[in-house]
This record gives structure tokens, sequence and C-alpha cells, in this order.
């Protein structure tokens, strides 16, 4: 496990190679607003969570874009993910940059539609013609980007193609970039579902060690709170024996589905395996997390009563605020809150008798 004060620069937003001209990360003119999906937090949590920004190259993104290049005869084709503030280029063919800023890029307005978006030509669409993309290098003027959705439906980037002369767009190649774009989709699924539990959806602990890797060098930097829920049923165990697995199944995905309506989209909400939970609640103190662990409770125990299973879930949890000076890695903020959680369920467990 990496330590945190060698965790990688999860903002790393401004390195582009010197052959593209500087203008392209500078806003010199004036661009039309760039919109923001209404679903952008959680956006940015399932493209995070997939651990692929600034990562390698890889074959099965690079096939797709030189598939794409010869079919539609461009000289640009582009896998492309769009971060919070950039857009960055899983695999490229015909330009010799990694990222450019989401202000002023094509795909920031790709993944507002389900639709292929698609500028004919770029000079004469007010939004991009005072745009140092369309003036100088690379010169666009053709743009086609088929947004890539991944399995809860947030659309993370594009698979997109760029042409330096304007050009039409018809049905057929909408259909085609499309297909080519499902198949990416198909690429992304088997990634996420590496990082994501099959059962709840949330999370898995592999999900949750990428997105905290990322995050909280990012609260280290800012000077963020961050503060770490460790949750465990209670008498799991006895819902299993007495009502068998199948319910015992419901039982944790019913408690899943309470924790990501309770939470906010900008909290990581993961499993971490059998009845074991973590929530990681950043730009929020201690005394803020147990405030909203107490309401979590009240909002649950309303739900056991209209539920009416046989039983009632509840669970046990320690909290611990982050503190890059004492947790050196995730491993020792997870092992503390699970200390202080295993502590909490014995003392339950005495209260009762």
């Amino acid at each position: 496990m990496e330590k945190l004060d060698t965790w990688p620069d999860a903002q790393n937003q401004s390195k582009v190679l010197q052959s593209f001209d500087a203008a392209v990360l500078v806003k010199e003119t004036v661009v039309k607003k760039l919109d923001i999906p209404p679903d952008e937090q959680g956006r940015l949590k399932a493209l995070r969570s997939l651990d692929l920004l600034d990562s390698l190259t890889e074959e099965r993104f690079d096939r797709l874009t030189r598939m794409a290049k010869q079919m539609f005869g461009v000289p640009i084709a582009i896998v492309s993910l769009v971060d919070e503030n950039r857009v960055w280029f899983k695999s490229c063919v015909g330009l010799g940059v990694k990222e450019i800023a989401r202000e002023m890029s094509f795909c920031g307005h790709a993944i507002l539609s389900d639709e292929v978006f698609v500028v004919c030509d770029a000079v004469k669409d007010e939004r991009f013609a005072d745009s140092p993309l369309v003036l100088k290098e690379p010169n666009i003027r053709f743009y086609a980007g088929c947004p890539l959705k991944v399995m809860n439906g947030h659309k993370i980037g594009t698979l997109c193609i760029i042409d330096q002369k304007p050009r039409s767009f018809s049905k057929e190649d909408s259909e085609l970039l499309q297909d080519l774009a499902g198949m990416a989709e198909k690429e992304l699924r088997a990634i996420q579902l590496a990082t994501l539990d099959e059962m709840t959806t949330l999370s898995n602990r592999r999900g949750f060690m990428a997105v905290a890797n990322k995050v909280l060098p990012l609260c280290i930097r800012n000077n963020i709170p961050a503060t770490l829920a460790f949750l465990d049923l209670n008498n799991f165990k006895s819902i299993n024996d007495k009502f068998g697995h199948a319910e015992g199944d419901n039982a944790l995905i019913a408690f899943a589905q309470q924790l990501e309506s309770a939470f906010r989209a900008s909290d990581t909400v993961a499993r971490l395996g059998g009845d074991e939970f973590v929530i990681l609640l950043t730009g929020a103190s201690k005394e803020h997390a147990e405030a909203k662990m107490a309401k979590f409770k009240v909002s649950l125990a309303a739900r056991n009563l209209e539920a009416d299973r046989g039983y009632d879930i509840s669970f046990s949890y320690g909290l611990v605020d982050f503190k890059p000076e004492v947790h050196r890695s995730i491993d020792d903020l997870l092992s503390q809150a699970d200390t202080l959680m295993y502590k909490h369920k014995i003392q339950g467990r005495k209260a009762d008798h």
C-alpha cells in the first residue's frame, strides 16, 4: 500500500506535451460556458472508481480508435474520459497529447446528451467558432462524439472522431459510431464489474481503494476534512439462519440502498465484503459525520417499521477523522475504524443483556 505522502497527484491536469499549442489550456477568447450534467458528482465518482485516469494505454481501446479512424477516414479518433476540469484521452490516434481543458472541449458537450453529438463545421458553430482548438492546432472543423455510459447510466466520456475539414454525417454514420461506442462501453463495463459489488452495485473493496487513493491526497492538498465510517450489520448470521441466505442477501441489498439514499453523491459508499460496509465522507468533520450517522439510524428504523420483514436491520459503526500525520495509508484508516466499530458492537451486546 502506497503511503499518503507518495500517492500520485490526482490533479495532474496541466501536463500537456509541448507540441500542442498552450492556448488550448487557457481561455483566450469568449467561448459559450459549458453546461454541467445534473449527475456530475455521481458521474465523477463512477469515472474515478474505474481507476483509468492517467493509466497506461490498452490495446482493447487502441483497437477501437484505429477502427474508427479507418472506417470514417478521419485523421483523429479518441476514447476520452471527461474529468472535473480536463478531458483525458484513454486512447488517441492522430494527436500527440493526452489531455485538454474540459472548458474548451467538444467532449464536454457530447456527454450532455444520450445522442451522438455532431458539429459539421466548427467555424460556423457559435459554441466553438472562437475556440483555440478551432482557430489553432489541431484546427478542428468536424467533430462527432458518442457518449460512453457505464452500468449506472453515468456518461463518463466519449468515442469521438475529428477532422480538419467540414463534413456531413449521415444516419448510417451515426449508427456505425454508436456501434463502435457500444464496444467501448462493454470494455468499460468489464472494468467496472471488477470494481463493483455485484449484489449491491456499491463499490467493492477494490473500487473503494481506487477512489480513496485519489480523494485523500486532494483532501491533504486542499486542507479538506474527511471522515471514514466502518459499518457492520448486527445479528446478520441470525437472519441467514432463521430466514435463509436468500433473505440475508435481501437484507444486504436493502441496507445498501438505504446507505446510497442517505449519503451525498460526493461520499464514497462501498461494501468491503460480507456484512461490512464503509463510507468515506469528504468535506465532513467527525462531528458532522456523527450527525449524519444518527440521522441515518433514524431513517433505517423507519424503513424497518415500514418493511415489516420479521426482523430489523441494524448496525454498529466506528468513525475516524482522517489525519495525514497519523494515517499513512488507507489501511491505517480502515484498521482504526474497524477496531472502533468492533468495540461499539461489543458494548451494544452488553447493553442488550
